[in-house]
């Protein structure tokens, strides 16, 4: 969640002393440097703190869930996908939104003073889930395991990588729906890259050295 935007509505002294126009925020601090947008007239002045709400966040980590709150700007925009800090009891963690709850139901997007509950899971470390197949290829011999990683581990499709025992080569990724800045949910092209906490899947393939056996 951002502190403050780099533009306030403020009178301007020069050119609307009576009603608020978009102001620059050239150098914030306790005297502001602002610059109204409008005929370009440029003063220091204090800026007015902005109200803050307390709401709730559910966070989701793996298979479970526990309630915080925060402190956020009353009016500011919060959207899915998202990310922002929530201070436990036990640490600080890194979630990101997937769900907001207002009054009406759930959306994708809105003012904070809108939202009553925000929905969050857990992005700073992640269980990725992960199905792999034998190097003959005999896809009716696949197995699963789940990998916790750092949510920005990155995996690459057609790179082979090794961790918490497995060796394996990344063939195919399944995104989250809530993962962003990607063209397609899935991704089976040499190079294609996505970081842990945007994946829903792993289709790999074993390269471990021994016999292999799904058991």
């Amino acid at each position: 969640m951002s502190e403050r935007t780099e533009r306030i509505a403020l009178p301007c002294p020069a050119c609307s002393p009576d009603v608020e126009l978009v102001h620059e925020i050239l150098s914030p601090g306790g005297q502001a440097t602002v610059r109204c947008t409008e005929c370009g007239h440029v003063r220091k002045t204090e800026l007015p703190e902005p109200s803050t709400v307390e709401r709730k966040v559910v966070v989701s980590q793996g298979e479970e869930s526990f309630s915080t709150s925060v402190e956020a700007p009353a009016e500011e925009q919060l959207s899915v996908g998202e990310e922002f800090l929530v201070e436990t009891d036990e640490a600080i963690m890194t979630v990101r939104i997937t769900s907001l709850e207002l009054a009406e139901g759930r959306t994708d997007e809105a003012p904070t003073d809108d939202v009553k509950t925000i929905w969050t899971r857990a992005v700073g470390n992640v269980s990725v889930n992960v199905t792999a197949h034998p190097k003959s290829g005999a896809h009716d011999e696949t197995y699963s395991f789940t990998l916790q990683v750092p949510g920005d581990y990155e995996f690459v499709v057609d790179e082979e990588d090794e961790l918490s025992g497995e060796n394996f080569t990344v063939e195919g990724i399944y995104l989250r729906d809530d993962a962003t800045g990607y063209e397609y949910d899935k991704l089976d092209y040499t190079g294609d890259t996505a970081v842990a906490k945007d994946i829903k899947r792993l289709y790999v393939r074993d390269e471990s050295t021994t016999a292999w056996s799904a058991w």
